[in-house]
C-alpha cells in the first residue's frame, strides 16, 4: 500500500472520452501525480480540475495562493437571485444563524469563470481546521439552502440534516481530469494505478453519471409483432445475452431443458439486445443469461437465470417470465357509473390481499383464500366488510411479483422482483399467467362496489434475487466507490431511480397497471429515495394516461424527508406527523398548536392544498392502533380496556373531522390487535383479519362507518376541501389548561350557510369550554357524540347552545346548525 501521503480514492468516466481521478489529499507538486492506467486505456492528457468546476459542486475551493472562495452559482441555486434577498455564509466558524444580517458574512454578486455567482472570499487558513468545519448558505429570512445528497463534501447529522464541510486535505487540488485517445468500450473493465516506490495501489474506473443517462427508445420486453415474437433487453455493458425458452406441457409442468437462443445488439440501438423468433410464443416461459465485465461494479454471471424486468407475468420470484400476447388480455370494462373519487372525497383503507380473504366468512377453497380469486368473490359478497364500513378507496399492499420463497409463505410484498407481473402466489395458475385476468377481476369487483383501487408500489429497492443487478448493477443501483450498495431503504440496496431506463421502467410499469388493470392510483413506498425530480416526471407521464390518477408518496426514507419539497407538485403524502400527534393527543398529550395545525390539514409547510395530506394513525408496519395506545401494561390490546375503546372513538372523530384524506388500516374499526407484536411482516396468523371482532366490537365498527358516511354527506362537505379554506373558516376555543377544544367550521360563512361545531376532550376529567356566544347563536342539532350518531328513527335533538359547552372526559360531540 502507498504511504499516507496520497493515493487514488476513486475514478470515473464522465464521458466516453474523458474521466476524473479523485485523490485522498490535495496534490501540490508541480509535476503530475504518478498515475498509470491498465485495461488498454490510452490517455492523452492529465490535468487538475479547474477550481470553479470543483466549487460548483462543493460550494467552495481554495486557490494556490491560500484564498478560500465560497460561492453559489445562479444556475444551481436560482432562488436567491430571483428573490433579490441577502444571502450569508454560515457555519461552525460564525455561530450558524448568528451570521444572518452580519455584513462580514454577506455573499456578494461576482463573476467566476465567466459565470454570475454569489461569492464570499477570504484567507483560507482560519477555515482549514480539524475536525473539518461545516457550513451552509442562508438568506436574511432564515431559509437554509438545501445541500444535494450527492455533493462531494456533504455530511449528515443525527437528525438527518445535510451540511457541507471544508476538508483541509481536499480543497479542489485533489481532482484530476484525463482525456482518452478513443472512446471506452463499455463491455470492458479498467483500472487506475498509483505507482509509487513502496507499492502499487489501484482502483477500478467506473462509468459515471453520463452512463446512467443512456437510454433506449425501443420497446422493451416481449412483444408479438406481425405474428412473430420479439424479445428485447436494454443491457449496454453486456458482452453476451442469451435467451432460454421452455414450453410447459398440458399439465403445466416445465421442462428442465430449454431452447437456447443468442440475442444480438439492435442495429437501431446498440444499447439494446434483441431477437425475433418466428411465430406467436404466447404461453412459453423464458429466462435471460448475461455476461459482461467482472469488477466491483458488476454482477454479470452467465450461469444466473435472469427474470425479464419487463415481463408481463412470472411463475415465481426467480422466474421464469411468461410470454404474454397482450391482445388476449383486454383491459376490463369499467362498470357503468363508476369514476375515481375526487381526492378531497377519498376515504382510504389500507389492506393486504391475504389479510382480507384468509378468514372471510364465505365458502372458498384453500387456494382461493391465498389470493386474487378469493378476494374477488369476497368483494362481491353481500357481507363484504369494506362495503359495510363505507370506505370508497382501498390501498392494496404490494401485488407486484415479490420475493416470497413458496406459494404458502406469508409476505407483505415490499421486496419486489418484477414491476409488471402480478404476484404469482396470489394466482391460481401462475404458469399460465392466470394472475393477469384474476387481478383484472379484483379491480372490477371493487369498482362495482364504487371503491377505487390504489396500489402500494415499491420502486426504491428490489428483492431477492435482484434481477436488475445481474442485468447491470452499476446502471440500476446506487453504489459507493468500492462498489458497495447504498442502503438508505434499510432493505439492502437502493434503486438508482434517476437512471434513464430505471425511470422509464417505473413509468411504463405504472402505465401498464393503469391500462391493463384499470387501477385508480398508486402509493409509492419510501418515495424520498426516488427523488422529487423523478416523482415529477412520473406525475406528468401518468396524468397523460389518467388525468385523475391518485398519487401518494411515503415521503421519507432513512436518508431524509421530502413532503415539503412536494408541495408544488400533484403528489399527496402520508403524514407521519399527524400519526404521532393523534396518538399523543388522545392520551392527553400534544398541544393546542398541534391540534389546530393538523385539524386544518397541515397547511402550507406539509400540504400546499388540502388533499395533499393523507392523515392516518395506523398502517401495516409497527403496532396496531389499539396495541399502541392500550392501557394494558404488556402493550397487547387484544382485550382492550373501556378507555382504550373510548380513545379509539376520539381518534376516529378527530381523524374524520380533519382536513385532508383520511386513511385507516383494515380492522382498525374493530380494534384489530396483533397481540402487541411490532413487526409482523411474515406473520399471516397475526395479520389475517379476525372478522369475529366485527361482532365483538360492533359499536366501534358502526361508529367508524357512521363518521365515514357523514363525511361523505352533503353537510360533510365542510370537512372535504378542494382548495384552502379562508382565514376565518375555523374558529377555535379551548378548555383552561388543556388541549380540549371546540371548533366551529365555516365560522365566516365563506362556504355557505351551513356550519358544524365539533368538541373534543382527550383528558380524564370533564371540561367546560367558553365559546363566543355571538358565533353560536341559533338552533343546533346534535349529530353525534363519542358513542354514536343520532338514530334516524328518533326525533332530532335540537337546542340553542350555551356559551359554555360541557364535554365529558374522553368525550366528543358534533353539532349541525339548523337555523
Amino acid at each position: 500500500m502507498p504511504s499516507r501521503a496520497n493515493r487514488i480514492v476513486q475514478a470515473w468516466f464522465n464521458s466516453p472520452t474523458s474521466g476524473v481521478l479523485e485523490l485522498a489529499r490535495d496534490w501540490k507538486a508541480r509535476h503530475a501525480p504518478p498515475v498509470k492506467f491498465s485495461g488498454g486505456l490510452r490517455v492523452s492528457s492529465l490535468k487538475r480540475v479547474r477550481d470553479h468546476s470543483y466549487g460548483s459542486e462543493s460550494g467552495y475551493f481554495v486557490s494556490r495562493a491560500g484564498r478560500i472562495f465560497f460561492f453559489l452559482s445562479n444556475g444551481a441555486h436560482p432562488k436567491p437571485f430571483a428573490r433579490s434577498k441577502s444571502v450569508y455564509l454560515a457555519g461552525d466558524f460564525n455561530g450558524w444563524g448568528d451570521a444572518i444580517g452580519q455584513e462580514d458574512w454577506l455573499m456578494r454578486e461576482a463573476t467566476l469563470d465567466g459565470q454570475p455567482v454569489l461569492l464570499w472570499c477570504g484567507e483560507a487558513a482560519p477555515f482549514l481546521a480539524h475536525p473539518p468545519m461545516r457550513f451552509k448558505f442562508v438568506d436574511d429570512e432564515g431559509h437554509w439552502f438545501d445541500v444535494p445528497g450527492d455533493a462531494p463534501n456533504v455530511v449528515a447529522d443525527d437528525g438527518g440534516n445535510r451540511n457541507r464541510v471544508v476538508d483541509p486535505d481536499r480543497t479542489g487540488q485533489h481532482l484530476y481530469t484525463f482525456e482518452l485517445a478513443k472512446p471506452i468500450d463499455l463491455t470492458q473493465s479498467w483500472r487506475a494505478h498509483w505507482a509509487v516506490a513502496d507499492g502499487d495501489h489501484s482502483v477500478p474506473i467506473r462509468p459515471g453519471a453520463y452512463f446512467n443517462q443512456l437510454e433506449s427508445k425501443l420497446p422493451q420486453g416481449v412483444r408479438i409483432e406481425d405474428g412473430d415474437t420479439v424479445f428485447r433487453l436494454f443491457a449496454p455493458r453486456a458482452r453476451t445475452v442469451e435467451l432460454v425458452l421452455r414450453e410447459p406441457d398440458e399439465g403445466g409442468e416445465i421442462p428442465a431443458e430449454g431452447v437456447r437462443v443468442a440475442l444480438s445488439r439492435s442495429e437501431a440501438d446498440p444499447t439494446t439486445w434483441e431477437v425475433i423468433i418466428e411465430g406467436n410464443l404466447h404461453g412459453w416461459l423464458y429466462h435471460y443469461h448475461l455476461d459482461g465485465p467482472r469488477d466491483e461494479f458488476s454482477l454479470f454471471d452467465p450461469a444466473q437465470p435472469v427474470l425479464d424486468p419487463w415481463a408481463i407475468a412470472a411463475v415465481g420470484r426467480e422466474g421464469p417470465g411468461v410470454v404474454v400476447d397482450r391482445s388476449q388480455f383486454a383491459p376490463p370494462r369499467k362498470p357503468s357509473g363508476y369514476r375515481t373519487p375526487s381526492w378531497q372525497d377519498l376515504v382510504i383503507c389500507e389492506a393486504h390481499v391475504r389479510d382480507l380473504v384468509a378468514g372471510a366468512p364465505i365458502e372458498l377453497t384453500a387456494e382461493e383464500r391465498r389470493g386474487f380469486a378469493g378476494l374477488a368473490k369476497w368483494v362481491r359478497s353481500p357481507a363484504f366488510y369494506l362495503h359495510r364500513l363505507g370506505v370508497n378507496a382501498v390501498e392494496l399492499q404490494p401485488i407486484q411479483e415479490f420475493d416470497n420463497e413458496t406459494t404458502e409463505e406469508y409476505h407483505w410484498g415490499y421486496m419486489t422482483n418484477n414491476y409488471f407481473a402480478p404476484e404469482s402466489s396470489y394466482a391460481l395458475d401462475p404458469v399460465r399467467a392466470s394472475g393477469v385476468k384474476e387481478l383484472q377481476d379484483v379491480v372490477r369487483a371493487f369498482h362495482e362496489r364504487g371503491t377505487a383501487v390504489i396500489l402500494d408500489v415499491v420502486y426504491n429497492h428490489v428483492g431477492v434475487p435482484g434481477h436488475l443487478m445481474f442485468i447491470d448493477k452499476l446502471y440500476y443501483f446506487a453504489v459507493g466507490q468500492e462498489g458497495d450498495l447504498s442502503n438508505w431503504s434499510g432493505c439492502g440496496n437502493d434503486l438508482r431511480a434517476d437512471a434513464a431506463m430505471a425511470t422509464r421502467l417505473i413509468i411504463e410499469s405504472c402505465t401498464h397497471l393503469l391500462k391493463t388493470y384499470d387501477v385508480d392510483g398508486f402509493r409509492f413506498d419510501l418515495a424520498e429515495l426516488l427523488g422529487v425530480e423523478v416523482l415529477k416526471q412520473i406525475e406528468i407521464a401518468l396524468k397523460r394516461v389518467k388525468p385523475d390518477v391518485v398519487l401518494i408518496a411515503e415521503p421519507w426514507s432513512f436518508r431524509g424527508h421530502i413532503a415539503g419539497a412536494l408541495g408544488e407538485t400533484g403528489w399527496a403524502s402520508w403524514n407521519d406527523g399527524y400519526r404521532r400527534f393523534l396518538k399523543d393527543y388522545v392520551r392527553g398529550g400534544s398541544s393546542r398548536e398541534a391540534f389546530e395545525y393538523y385539524l386544518k390539514g397541515s397547511p402550507w409547510y406539509f400540504a400546499h392544498w388540502p388533499a395533499q395530506t393523507v392523515n392516518y394513525v395506523e398502517s401495516h408496519d409497527d403496532r396496531t392502533w389499539i396495541d399502541e395506545i392500550t392501557e394494558n401494561s404488556d402493550g397487547n390490546g387484544h382485550l382492550p380496556t373501556a378507555n382504550d375503546r373510548r380513545r379509539t372513538h376520539l381518534m376516529a372523530a378527530v381523524l374524520f373531522s380533519s382536513i385532508g384524506i383520511p386513511m385507516i388500516s383494515a380492522g382498525q374499526d374493530f380494534l384489530r390487535s396483533k397481540h402487541g407484536v411490532n413487526n409482523t411482516y411474515q406473520r399471516g396468523d397475526l395479520n389475517a383479519l379476525d372478522y369475529r371482532r366485527l361482532e365483538r366490537f360492533s359499536g366501534t365498527h358502526t361508529y367508524f362507518a357512521e363518521w365515514i358516511a357523514f363525511r361523505g354527506s352533503e353537510t360533510g362537505r365542510l370537512l372535504r376541501h378542494f382548495s384552502r379554506a379562508s382565514e376565518g373558516f375555523f374558529q377555535f376555543w379551548w378548555a383552561p389548561d388543556t388541549a380540549a377544544a371546540v371548533v366551529l367550521y365555516n365560522a365566516d360563512l365563506s362556504a355557505g350557510d351551513e356550519q358544524l361545531l365539533f368538541a373534543v376532550n382527550p383528558t380524564l376529567h370533564d371540561v367546560e369550554v367558553e365559546v363566543d356566544a355571538t358565533l353560536v347563536v341559533g338552533v343546533w342539532r346534535r349529530v353525534a357524540d363519542h358513542e354514536g350518531f343520532a338514530r334516524p328513527d328518533l326525533p332530532a335533538w335540537e337546542t340553542p347552545l350555551d356559551s359554555r359547552i360541557w364535554v365529558p372526559a374522553l368525550g366528543c360531540g358534533l353539532w349541525q346548525r339548523v337555523e
